[in-house]
């Protein structure tokens, strides 16, 4: 098997029952909720707009004259279709399967902002090719989410991704909330390609797992509206690659990582910033393509040779490695993990690309713990 194929079965298994239920209104009957009862009702939205997130930019190859074998080609047209059917259901107030964008809890927030990454990622699968009626209902959904105030986190790019995704729809936006949440992030910058989750630092994941992301994500849209979002990029771009640069060292000779900090239930997506910068071919100098896919591949290998990923209807564990509970905060729920699907953006690049069609190459552990004489590392 090559190794995209290895990638998109793994992708399959991991989306396949949050898809192929929603797309038929069966997502909140089959999808069991591990966690706390409180969560339950937000979890739908949690795996759906995370998934979507991950697998939007291979969703929008379907509108591209690309090189795919005619397996995947079939594969890709039948997901589209998925895709969409879901989001007509989940932002449809008749459908048993509609889902809530704003609440006391402030939650909805979050995977609202998700949704709406995915619409960005995707503009001609997950925008343009949706019916009249349901981008009215998508409009409608982002809107309702303005109610809920972020917390004074990484939480502001949820508020700001939302406006970002309506700016690029054409509808009205809020750019008060787009400034403010790059200039304070800007603000927060600690050095050597890391940001605080607010004014303080926390050791985890957080700057793959949301920031560094939506800050670039948010700049593509962006930056022809509004110039002073424009002369940001340079800089975001350049503390995302030495970030990416530092997510590649995390990455084991066995394919292992730290399991450091919250949410590390997120599994590999840990690694969507790495991922991201591979699909937008914007690595730095000292990474090459090759050498990414290899390390990521390594990751899914690791992660997904675990007993018990999943549970006896396909629907994922909490758990790094197999089933393990006990490492889930009291946020995280069976919706949460999906964000594990972030790992998967690099299948937006086809087979021609460098990324896909290189020759595999030992990334900088394997090359490290192997003897061989590899440069060294330094700070931006």
């Amino acid at each position: 098997m090559t190794e995209r194929k290895f990638w998109l079965e793994n992708m399959f298994k991991i989306t396949d029952p949050v898809l192929e239920n929603l797309s038929q209104e069966k997502l909140k009957v089959e999808m069991p909720v591990e966690g706390e009862d409180d969560r339950v009702k937000f979890s739908y939205l949690e795996a759906f707009g995370r998934t979507l997130s991950g697998i939007a930019p291979w969703l929008e190859l379907n509108s591209k004259e690309v090189d795919l074998d005619s397996a995947e080609k079939k594969r890709l047209e039948k997901y589209t279709k998925l895709a969409r059917k879901s989001i007509k259901n989940a932002v449809n107030p008749d459908s048993a399967d509609y889902m809530v964008f704003a609440d006391q809890i402030r939650q909805p927030l979050v995977d609202t902002a998700f949704l709406a990454q995915a619409v960005i990622r995707a503009p001609q699968e997950l925008w343009q090719k949706l019916d009249q009626q349901t981008k009215n209902n998508l409009v409608k959904a982002l809107k309702s989410s303005r109610a809920i105030k972020p917390y004074y986190c990484n939480w502001l790019l949820f508020s700001a991704m939302v406006e970002a995704a309506l700016a690029f729809m054409g509808e009205d936006y809020d750019s008060v909330r787009i400034d403010y949440a790059m200039r304070e992030h800007l603000g927060w910058y600690l050095g050597d390609g890391v940001y605080g989750d607010g004014p303080e630092f926390h050791f985890d994941y957080y700057n793959s797992f949301v920031i560094q992301p939506m800050m670039l994500d948010i700049i593509k849209v962006m930056k022809d509206k509004d110039p002073e979002i424009a002369e940001m990029e340079a800089e975001v771009l350049s503390r995302a690659q030495r970030y990416g640069e530092i997510l590649e060292k995390m990455i084991a000779a066995d394919g292992s990582y730290p399991p450091i900090g919250r949410s590390i239930t997120y599994r590999f997506g840990v690694f969507q910033l790495l991922s991201q910068l591979s699909l937008n071919e914007q690595l730095p100098e000292s990474l090459n393509p090759a050498q990414i896919r290899t390390a990521l591949t390594a990751v899914i290998k690791k992660v997904m040779s675990a007993e018990n990923v999943f549970d006896q209807n396909g629907w994922l564990n909490i758990g790094l490695y197999g089933n393990q509970p006990d490492l889930g905060e009291h946020y995280i729920n069976t919706g949460s993990l999906y964000l594990a699907s972030e790992v998967f953006l690099a299948l937006g690049l086809d087979n021609s690309s460098e990324f896909w069609s290189a020759p595999a190459e030992a990334w900088s552990a394997k090359k490290i713990w192997s003897g061989e004489n590899l440069a060294a590392d330094h700070a931006l």
